[in-house]
């Protein structure tokens, strides 16, 4: 289904030029990097909140340079699809970075989330410090014991290798294709998972 809504949206694209994340743009703030599949789902939940500068849609974990995203998503260069989401921990520490991470994803789900199949898909949090590995280990060791999964935990924590960012048309999909983006994610069948997993808890 994402194939189809891609090829739909590259047909109207104007802007196909592909930048790396400048880091030296991004200096003064921490980073999370995470995949939680699609990475059009995971921008929204972080960028309306406060103490996010911004969110940048790219692959992860792979070993290719500049892999392009005909080869991610056909599984050919051992990235994940994930986010960069560079926040001010001031104002909003990792740890509740890491909590709404997990009201997005099925972390018990290794072979990729909802409509989306395959390794480049699956959930995974790359952290960029040992203490960012503790929280996350932590924050997933209590999720775990808390019971509110029939099946365990399998999303990985692994240090961070490599990001690079997506081609622009997937940078901030749901404002640019509003109507596309609403139509893949409510057949994705994310949001219906979400609300059955997390109904208890609107936090």
């Amino acid at each position: 289904m994402k194939a189809i809504i891609i090829a739909i949206t590259i047909l109207f694209s104007t802007a196909y030029a592909k930048e790396n994340t400048t880091e030296k743009e991004y200096s003064k703030y921490d980073k999370a990097t995470l995949a939680g599949g699609c990475f059009w789902c995971m921008e929204p939940p972080y960028e309306k909140l406060p103490g996010i500068y911004e969110v940048v849609s790219g692959y992860s974990g792979g070993n290719e340079v500049n892999p392009k995203y005909e080869d991610v998503a056909g599984g050919k260069t051992g990235h994940r699809e994930a986010v960069t989401i560079y926040f001010d921990p001031k104002v909003i520490s990792y740890k509740k970075v890491i909590e709404i991470f997990w009201k997005q994803i099925n972390p018990t789900d290794s072979k990729g989330q909802f409509v989306d199949r395959g390794f480049q898909y699956s959930s995974a949090i790359y952290y960029h410090s040992q203490e960012q590995r503790a929280i996350a280990q932590k924050s997933k060791d209590e999720l775990d014991k808390s019971k509110r999964y029939k099946l365990p935990i399998v999303t990985p924590i692994i240090e961070f290798k490599s990001f690079y960012k997506a081609e622009e048309y997937h940078q901030d999909y749901y404002r640019k294709n509003p109507l596309r983006y609403k139509y893949y994610r409510w057949n994705s069948g994310r949001d219906q998972y979400l609300e059955k997993i997390w109904k208890a808890d609107k936090s």
